[in-house]
């Protein structure tokens, strides 16, 4: 079970995952609200989710670019 859960962050972007340990909400809790938000919005959150997916991505390409003082 951990497995699947591991390989569905990895899947879904990681963003509930990002915002939980940022913000110290259990990501059960997040992903919960993204699931009622949607149903009761007609879908307007997957826009958010989808942009901080990409936001999230962007983040994870210039952090991988930097280099330390130690590379030098």
């Amino acid at each position: 079970m951990k497995y699947i859960r591991y390989m569905l962050d990895q899947k879904a972007f990681g963003v509930c995952t990002f915002l939980g340990e940022k913000l110290g909400v259990a990501t059960s809790a997040i992903r919960m609200f993204f699931i009622y938000t949607s149903f009761i919005t007609f879908g307007s959150p997957v826009i958010v989710y989808l942009t901080l997916a990409f936001l999230l991505n962007i983040h994870k390409y210039l952090r991988k670019q930097r280099s330390t003082i130690w590379d030098v």
